[in-house]
């Protein structure tokens, strides 16, 4: 994990599943770590904004509205934004090829790190079965999702105030339950699987809510996590290594975690 006091510039930054309308989506940490991290490209991959979750009721706080602002200002600075929508987001993915506010909106992309290694950046729902064949039963679980942030969201207030740092229920049972664990390996071969079909060296994906850097059978896959469960990103350095930083508040921060850290602290 970086150090969160000083102001950082990557090659590449990439961020993925931060809810935006939602009240599970940690805003605060997000803006506090795009104030102190910029990127001479930045990859939005996929679940930025929750349109699920709008579409049955309307949550739009200020500090949402200083997330999208915040990134717009750093594509009007020069930095490449390119948006790879996900499955909450997926109404964009009828603008394919577009560019709406200085974002390139994409499918999937091919990322070129600096030492020559190839990446298929992808959100990864579509390798989600339960996304493919079982949609009612995946806004289900949105349904039970949310329940369980809701409870996490009182649980985390006692714990700012006792000052300790932000922990996830959510993730933390994922971490627990074999079927989730049995999901999470399941859905990393599939995607490495599929960045080898394609001949490129490895996958930088969202989806699950699970950080992860780890060669699997020759292939680097790469999960950015989210903004609601763990407050993750993945960051090219200008050397073309890969680090995933999970952020805390700069109060909180402590010995800098190993960079390929990706569980989430209990």
């Amino acid at each position: 994990m970086s150090d969160s006091a000083q102001h950082r510039r990557y090659r590449a930054l990439f961020l993925s599943d931060i809810h935006l309308g939602t009240r599970g989506c940690q805003a605060d940490l997000l803006l506090d770590f795009l104030k102190l991290n910029d990127a001479e490209t930045v990859y939005l991959v996929g679940d930025i904004v929750d349109g699920w979750r709008l579409k049955r009721s309307w949550y739009w706080p200020q500090e949402h509205n200083d997330v999208v602002q915040k990134i717009l200002r750093k594509g009007r600075k020069g930095s490449r934004i390119v948006y790879a929508p996900g499955n909450h987001d997926e109404f964009l993915r009828d603008f394919l090829g577009t560019h709406f506010g200085g974002i390139e909106v994409v499918d999937t992309i091919v990322h070129e790190a600096a030492d020559g290694r190839r990446y298929l950046v992808i959100h990864g729902d579509q390798f989600d079965v339960v996304i493919r064949h079982a949609k009612w039963l995946a806004f289900f679980g949105d349904k039970a999702y949310g329940l369980a942030l809701n409870v996490n969201t009182v649980l985390n207030l006692v714990r700012r105030k006792l000052g300790l740092t932000y922990w996830s229920l959510s993730a933390w049972a994922k971490l627990k339950v074999k079927n989730a664990v049995s999901f999470i390996g399941r859905f990393e071969e599939a995607l490495s699987d599929e960045a080898r079909r394609r001949g490129v060296d490895g996958v930088i994906c969202g989806h699950i809510h699970h950080a992860a850097d780890r060669d699997i059978d020759g292939v680097h896959y790469i999960n950015t996590g989210d903004w609601v469960e763990s407050c993750t990103a993945v960051a090219e350095h200008h050397d073309g290594t890969f680090e995933v930083i999970r952020w805390v508040r700069p109060e909180q921060q402590v010995d800098p975690v190993p960079a390929n850290q990706s569980q989430v602290a209990a």
